[in-house]
């Protein structure tokens, strides 16, 4: 830690100094700072924690203030750690922090304090602004900073092997007046073949099974190697197995034996093993008999990559990509969050209907997933899109293989209607005088969404590409033209 830093016990000893800062926090959140005083003793001797400022899954983080040397005082970020983590994804996790953090947008480490099981990682504070909150406000050139930025922090940890799995605003913090970034949160992140975080190399052993998708109680109850033309709900298809049969007898569903009929089996001559219950309402002994696909699905709903969607066993940095490209959308459409999905199953669906099913279909095929839709959906043009959700456009949205709608901003009326169409500004329309909506229409052109370009939904297009091999990487994207000048 900084050697400019006091310890000293004034903290631990002062109890009307340690609760002054309490008076408008919660008595929850005062008895989890008292408890976290007692499980690391020695935090009290450096640190006076104020509040609490965040709580997720695996940690909460709290904020913590230190007298400097000089007399003045700075404020820390107190990341304690769940005591149920495993050792070496804790200490992966600041291996992280320690080499890649501190420059390119990327959070570092100032100290770490352990008790037994409890761990406590210490960084810089950064006020910031959640983007649930500032999201109708920010001009078009802040979500290009923004998305700037982020693609930079991604390329940094990317060129060291690490994946981070969980990329979304909460992660990526942004101070709206200082212009500042820092990507957060390295707790999920796993490393690539060649990672050069070593202790990312030993987390392999310790990746449990991930649950079964879909809200399913046996995945398998829709797998199938034929295809057919009857309609069917969106289905993902596992390819076959080859495996032996001879002489092999499988439970059936009233747990009397049964044999695999119909099958050809010679000796030292595999046969695939196929099933025929796919797009019925049972499950087959086969089906039942396969072993659940282990891939990685750590991530937040919402921001999921395709590929971590399909169970997709070889996963890279492009999944990142994928969620900077979901993030993207949402700040260039306005809507925050803009996919929310019960299970993987209805993320799928939902990520057809923006980027197309024929589109999802050929690249799940690339990555050795097989998607049967019950109906086609075309790809939507991403620009119509998401100009009608700000309210620039008062048309439906149209698929893109249609034609386009002419853009109708340049004269007065086309600019009423866009307004009139906008969420936003609706509900103060029945307040305010007759021209008020050419008014509210200019506040929003002064933001810069009325001259949004091309290069930006080209850059959404890239990033978010269904297929993972030919998706832009984050070296790639900030070499798009819409950072040409930054």
């Amino acid at each position: 830690m900084d050697s400019s830093v006091v310890c000293t016990d004034t903290f631990a000893t002062d109890a009307g100094v340690k609760s002054g800062h309490k008076k408008n926090i919660s008595r929850d959140v005062e008895s989890d700072i008292e408890s976290l005083y007692k499980a690391v003793p020695q935090i009290a001797k450096t640190f006076r924690i104020i509040d609490k400022i965040g709580e997720g899954t695996f940690s909460s983080v709290y904020l913590g203030e230190a007298r400097l040397r000089d007399g003045s005082r700075e404020m820390f970020a107190l990341k304690h750690l769940i005591p149920t983590s495993h050792p070496t994804r804790i200490a992966a996790e600041l291996q992280c922090l320690t080499v890649a953090g501190g420059r390119e947008n990327v959070m570092g480490v100032e100290y770490c304090f352990r008790k037994e099981d409890h761990v406590v990682i210490v960084m810089p504070y950064m006020e910031h602004q959640a983007i649930v909150d500032i999201i109708g406000s920010l001009s078009f050139e802040e979500v290009r900073l923004y998305i700037y930025h982020l693609l930079k922090a991604l390329k940094h940890i990317h060129q060291f092997g690490i994946i981070h799995r969980d990329i979304k605003p909460n992660n990526f913090l942004y101070n709206r007046k200082a212009k500042t970034f820092a990507l957060v949160d390295f707790g999920l992140a796993q490393g690539t073949a060649d990672t050069q975080i070593e202790l990312l190399k030993d987390l392999v052993g310790f990746r449990k099974a991930p649950r079964s998708v879909f809200s399913e109680k046996n995945l398998n109850s829709c797998i199938s190697t034929c295809t057919t033309k009857q309609e069917t709900k969106t289905q993902l298809v596992k390819p076959t197995k080859t495996v032996a049969l001879s002489s092999r007898r499988l439970p059936t569903a009233r747990g009397g034996p049964t044999t695999v009929r119909n099958q050809k089996v010679q000796r030292g001559v595999h046969q695939p093993l196929t099933c025929n219950c796919f797009q019925t309402d049972r499950v087959c002994n086969v089906c039942l008999s396969r072993k659940q696909q282990v891939a990685p699905r750590a991530g937040t709903p919402g921001f999921r990559a395709p590929e971590v969607l399909t169970k997709c066993p070889n996963q890279g940095t492009a999944i990142d990509v994928w969620s900077a490209g979901v993030i993207f959308l949402s700040l260039l459409s306005g809507r925050y969050p803009f996919f929310k999905a019960s299970d993987d199953m209805v993320a799928l669906v939902q990520i057809m209907t923006i980027r197309g099913s024929r589109e999802t279909v050929q690249a799940a095929k690339a990555f050795g997933k097989t998607v049967v839709c019950s109906r086609e959906l075309p790809r939507l043009d991403l620009k119509v899109l998401c100009e009608t959700l700000r309210g620039r456009r008062a048309d439906e949205v149209k698929p893109i293989d249609k034609p386009k709608l002419e853009c109708e901003a340049s004269d007065e009326q086309a600019q009423k209607q866009a307004c009139e169409a906008s969420p936003q500004l609706s509900k103060s329309q029945d307040k305010t005088p007759k021209d008020s909506s050419r008014q509210n229409c200019q506040v929003r052109d002064e933001q810069g969404w009325d001259t949004v370009p091309d290069e930006a939904y080209d850059l959404l297009d890239h990033l978010l590409d269904i297929n993972p091999t030919s998706r832009l990487t984050a070296a790639q994207a900030l070499q798009h033209p819409l950072f040409k000048h930054l």
